[in-house]
């Protein structure tokens, strides 16, 4: 994406590669949020490839969509700087299933450098997981780790989650998001957690989980607690460039504060 040079601009972000205020896209595939399909993925990435700096390819899509679409789709992202992964619902159904080689050899054979593993559904013990890392890595596949359940029975706990990020970390691991539904719950059930959260000095490798279906009251939300900056995952494409908007305060939802600066 081509940068305006005539300096009549908005205050800078930091630029891409970056540690903090980082976007990740959930690519829905055509969709009420966003029709990314192979030439809507161009024409957003045209726009705001800029800002973003992760797309996943939500949930089964890539075995639903036809492989040669989702190969195109890939190499769009790859192309434009865009670090274009699987999400981590395909690992379980693939762990599920004891294929793994298969699921394997299926993102390689698409042009995927990356891969969500989650727990979401399944359970895994330290050494499963950490095998896992280093078996993906070792067919050139970078991990990136989503924390939490889909339906969690109890607040998230700082220690489990930080004793992660260590060990995650030690093995090659840069990125974890954090599920939307455990920043649910703790909003709700213990909100300590999110600024004992926001404290850490290991937070700049966590990726805060937003809801689509609550932009942008949410989003705001999560920018009013973390701060512009906070790296935040699961962003509707259509969202994307709005939301890199409402970082430099641009937009009805954040009062317009950029004219206040």
């Amino acid at each position: 994406m081509q940068s305006h040079d005539d300096g009549f601009v908005p205050p800078a972000r930091q630029g891409k590669p970056r540690k903090r205020g980082m976007t990740a896209v959930i690519d829905y595939g055509p969709d009420g949020f966003g029709w990314t399909g192979e030439r809507g993925v161009a024409d957003l990435l045209d726009c705001a490839a800029e800002y973003i700096d992760f797309a996943k390819i939500y949930a089964m899509n890539a075995l639903l969509l036809p492989k040669p679409v989702v190969q195109r789709i890939v190499k769009l992202y790859r192309d434009s700087g865009v670090n274009c992964y699987s999400g981590g619902i395909l690992f379980e159904y693939a762990y599920q299933r004891n294929e793994i080689d298969r699921f394997s050899s299926h993102l390689c054979s698409i042009g995927f450098t990356s891969l969500e593993i989650s727990e979401n559904y399944i359970t895994l013990n330290d050494n499963e997981r950490l095998s896992f890392i280093e078996r993906f890595q070792r067919l050139g596949l970078s991990v990136i780790y989503e924390f939490g359940r889909k339906n969690p029975e109890q607040p998230m706990r700082m220690e489990e989650l930080e004793g992660l990020v260590t060990s995650l970390t030690n093995r090659g691991v840069d990125h974890i998001i954090v599920e939307q539904s455990e920043i649910d719950m703790a909003a709700k059930s213990a909100p300590d957690l999110l600024k004992a959260l926001a404290a850490a000095p290991w937070f700049e490798r966590i990726l805060i989980e937003a809801d689509p279906y609550r932009y942008p009251k949410q989003h705001v939300g999560l920018l009013q607690d973390f701060g512009p900056d906070v790296n935040l995952a699961n962003i509707a494409p259509g969202q994307a460039l709005r939301l890199e908007g409402l970082r430099r305060g641009i937009g009805r939802a954040v009062n317009y504060s950029i004219l206040a600066e």
